[in-house]
């Protein structure tokens, strides 16, 4: 599909908000596999571009902004009558020219407050000649402010900014807005639909995360998992795996365990890694649903910045470890807002998880002196589940917990573009 975004921006700094709209929008629609135009102002300085600006990509088009040689100078026209400047329709004409010679082969062209603003109106009033040579052309006209109130009397041009054009759909970031916006171009709010804006979260990251968000779903899974530690039967990495099988099969949430590890000289790594795919694969857990980032080349470990920024992307935090001495982890953990799963017969977790709110439960331990050794009933595939299912009730109950889940699944660039981005273009 080729798509065409038309913004005539005059410059790219990223204080502009639009501006990270845009690139937000242009990495959904290249991950989408589209062929992308970009339109800009003529004026448009190429030494901003950076990011996604620089994807080879993007074809970058400059639309005329001069006439005469001159510079054609943006006028507010935000009223509903008056008049225009000398030059206004002669400027339209020669922009209109730029838009059919560079919008022929594109199907969906994506406008972004092309038509509400009024310093746009002579790029809208373009538009609209333009259109009566482009028929096949579909728009989605972005507005990105609070859809303005629709005069009683509107006087031609200033028109073009509470009139629809044809083969047009009108987008807002939130269902709120819809009605308003209807109103504003006098539509039925069936013509109209919301893109949300996006968080991007692992663009903001380190690079060493974006390469695990390559390898598993980070943003897309309801229960994300992440368990730093030497790899040793020590620190009770099965049970991770048991446990977030468990609560998948239990609940159907979509669950996913990136494990943070390093080689122990307790345990040949490729044998035990083995061991934790097998259970949790017997608990529920697909392959794909475990990573190991030592397989993706940390094998001596993974970051600390990283692990920080993989917890704040997770939701939930187990800790199984049959000793510790205090349970640094644990705090970077909570510090990030996860939900604390710890393993109450270790004395250190069990003061750790008390001062915190933790939840309890009970896996083999070391204590000072001695250990313990859990039985359970009927069985431990069964203590999994019943807890499982308790801890995803009180992870749903957890309005922090709740939200952050929810910007991470569904106010991704990922969600938007399936869910709502694509199925506008494809009609």
């Amino acid at each position: 599909m080729n798509v065409a975004v038309l913004t005539m921006f005059n410059g790219l700094s990223s204080t502009y908000s639009l501006v990270n709209v845009v690139a937000d929008q242009l990495s959904m629609l290249l991950r989408a596999g589209c062929s992308v135009k970009l339109l800009v102002s003529e004026s448009c300085p190429d030494g901003e571009r950076s990011g996604i600006f620089l994807d080879p990509r993007i074809q970058w088009v400059k639309i005329v902004n001069t006439r005469n040689g001159q510079p054609i100078h943006r006028h507010d026209y935000s009223g509903a009558d008056g008049t225009v400047h000398d030059s206004f329709y002669e400027e339209a004409q020669l922009i209109a020219k730029d838009y059919v010679t560079h919008l022929q082969d594109v199907d969906v062209c994506i406008l972004h407050d092309i038509l509400y603003q009024g310093w746009h109106l002579v790029h809208n009033v373009a538009l609209r000649m333009a259109q009566q040579q482009l028929p096949h052309l579909r728009f989605l006209a972005f507005t990105h402010s609070l859809p303005a109130n629709r005069p009683p009397a509107i006087q031609v041009p200033f028109s073009a900014r509470f009139t629809p054009m044809p083969n047009t759909r009108f987008v807002y970031p939130t269902y709120s807005g819809i009605p308003a916006l209807a109103r504003q171009y006098g539509v039925p709010e069936g013509r109209c639909a919301v893109v949300y804006n996006a968080l991007p979260l692992l663009e903001s990251m380190s690079g060493h995360v974006r390469r695990v968000g390559e390898k598993i779903d980070l943003l897309g899974s309801d229960i994300l998992a992440v368990y730093p530690g030497r790899l040793t039967p020590g620190k009770r990495f099965e049970k991770v795996a048991a446990l977030a099988g468990a609560i998948k099969r239990k609940t159907e949430k979509r669950v996913k365990v990136v494990f943070c590890d390093f080689p122990s000289a307790d345990i040949d790594s490729g044998l035990y890694q083995s061991m934790i795919r097998r259970e949790g694969e017997q608990s529920g857990l697909d392959q794909e649903d475990m990573l190991f980032t030592s397989n993706i080349g940390y094998d001596t470990g993974f970051p600390r910045q990283g692990v920080w920024e993989l917890f704040q992307l997770s939701n939930l935090f187990i800790c199984p470890s049959y000793s510790e001495s205090f349970g640094l982890t644990v705090l970077e953990a909570g510090s990030r807002g996860n939900f604390l799963v710890l393993n109450e017969a270790v004395p250190a977790l069990k003061e750790l998880g008390q001062a915190l709110g933790a939840y309890f439960m009970r896996w083999d331990a070391r204590n000072f002196g001695f250990d313990t050794k859990e039985t359970y009933h009927p069985s431990e595939q069964a203590y999994y589940q019943e807890h499982g299912e308790r801890i995803v009730n009180l992870m749903r109950e957890d309005r922090s917990l709740s939200s952050k889940t929810l910007i991470r699944t569904k106010y991704n660039p990922d969600w938007i573009c399936q869910n709502q981005l694509m199925p506008l273009l494809e009609g």
